[in-house]
């Protein structure tokens, strides 16, 4: 397959993240046989220094011709400081947005099973969370009349009725494809634009017969996403509560480096991160590229390339469980502390023997057997993961007794049938067909 695609590196660790996502992208076109094609454009802080405008025509037109947007982050601390600065890099990513037509944002929210001790809530809550957001994304307050001056200020909460027919069809045609699940945020007791949402999507429920449909109010649903994550399948919900809410389920997988999102309409789709610049790590080689690799997958399976984007969901699992992993998502003994590594393949099996020093400088042995799960039901490649750790003062102990049932195993084989227990003395006597595992520390 060819495709033209349009690159927006934009601000802070945009063009360090979306250099790691291009050269995925290489690497699939180059296995697979496709290609693409890249045309790069500015946006953001970057263009606003450049030509005064956070999304120029000429941006505009090199992603309206392209097939696909590969986005990564704007944003600058220069006009976060700044509260009289009359253009924004925010603005723009709102102009892309309304000018291609791009109603929905698509945000799944998983979390990884070797990373669920990253998350700020418990483990046995977020350890089957699998659900998706869908936040309307040209309408509300963001985009309705605006006034500000010394004394007052207002911004309109205003939806027209195509507007939320047309994101609440997606939210129920994501359900269709899922659990059949579709919960309606909103806030009815309050918000006249909110009752106009519930009104509609009542009258949409007979279209979807198979669809369980539920409405919640936003506080109370920002709630039961911490204290019941895994109760979502698809939320749908207006721009403003949308937005705070994809934010707070981002947190669930324990970073937002991990997440990506898309933007679908009218016009030339949108795949980006749904975290922000970070211009604090900009050049420091620790920002996370994960999500932007993860929302090249999902350019391609937009495309039905679904082989090529599983390939990459797989790649991601991989480096996961190989502890490849940046600051924010390491763990304590991670790999900074590992002073010598040896990496057995097994089948299904991935065996680590990781030397490693404690706290007190103390070397000590970390096994890890890594096993593949294969997927059920669509879902997607996992992995079990068990450790063990052996300590210098034990090592002899411990491989006196691996290369005694080592043996033990030989002689059940080489007589066809298990032999009796042997005592201790027993063992010690017959070695003459012992393994020795020799390990220098």
């Amino acid at each position: 397959m060819k495709l033209n695609i349009a690159v927006l590196a934009g601000d802070g660790i945009g063009p360090e993240i979306m250099k790691q996502g291009k050269a995925v992208m290489d690497a699939i076109a180059e296995k697979f046989g496709h290609e693409f094609i890249y045309h790069e454009a500015i946006c953001g802080a970057d263009a606003i220094d450049k030509v005064g405008d956070p999304f120029p025509d000429e941006t505009y037109q090199t992603c309206k011709d392209s097939d696909a947007v590969l986005f990564a982050a704007v944003g600058h601390p220069k006009f976060d400081n700044d509260p009289t600065a009359k253009v924004r890099p925010e603005q723009g990513l709102l102009a892309m947005r309304k000018k291609l037509g791009l109603y929905a944002n698509i945000r799944p929210i998983q979390t990884f099973k070797c990373l669920l001790h990253m998350s700020p809530l418990k483990e046995e809550l977020v350890r089957d969370a699998d659900f998706v957001c869908i936040r309307e994304l040209t309408g509300g307050m963001y985009f309705g009349e605006k006034y500000q001056d010394n004394d007052k200020a207002y911004d309109t909460d205003y939806y027209t009725r195509p507007e939320i027919e047309r994101i609440l069809k997606v939210g129920f045609e994501y359900a269709m494809k899922r659990k059949k699940h579709l919960t309606v945020v909103d806030k009815a007791n309050v918000l006249a634009s909110s009752r106009l949402w519930r009104q509609i999507a009542r009258e949409m429920e007979p279209a979807y017969p198979e669809v369980h449909v539920d409405y919640m109010f936003v506080d109370n649903a920002s709630m039961r996403m911490i204290v019941e994550p895994s109760f979502f399948d698809v939320m749908v919900t207006e721009n403003t509560f949308g937005d705070i809410l994809t934010d707070e389920a981002s947190c669930i997988s324990g970073s937002m480096g991990l997440l990506p999102s898309a933007s679908v309409g009218s016009g030339t789709p949108v795949f980006e991160p749904v975290h922000g610049s970070w211009p604090q790590a900009t050049g420091k080689n620790i920002a996370n590229p994960l999500a932007q690799i993860l929302s090249v997958a999902m350019l391609l399976e937009h495309f039905n390339m679904m082989e090529e984007g599983k390939l990459i969901r797989d790649a991601v699992d991989a480096s996961l469980e190989s502890n490849v992993r940046t600051p924010e998502i390491q763990v304590e003994g991670g790999d900074k502390e590992i002073l010598y590594s040896k990496t057995i393949k097994a089948g299904k099996r991935i065996y680590y023997l990781d030397v490693k020093k404690n706290l007190k400088d103390d070397l000590f042995l970390a096994v890890t057997e890594s096993k593949k799960v294969q997927p059920k039901n669509g879902m997607q490649v996992s992995f079990e993961k068990h450790k063990i750790f052996l300590y210098k003062e034990d090592f002899d102990k411990c491989m006196d007794g691996m290369n005694d049932v080592i043996s033990y195993i030989k002689r059940c084989r080489a007589d066809e049938r298990p032999e009796e227990t042997m005592s201790d003395e027993g063992r010690q006597e017959s070695d003459s067909d012992e393994i020795k595992l020799n390990i220098e520390f």
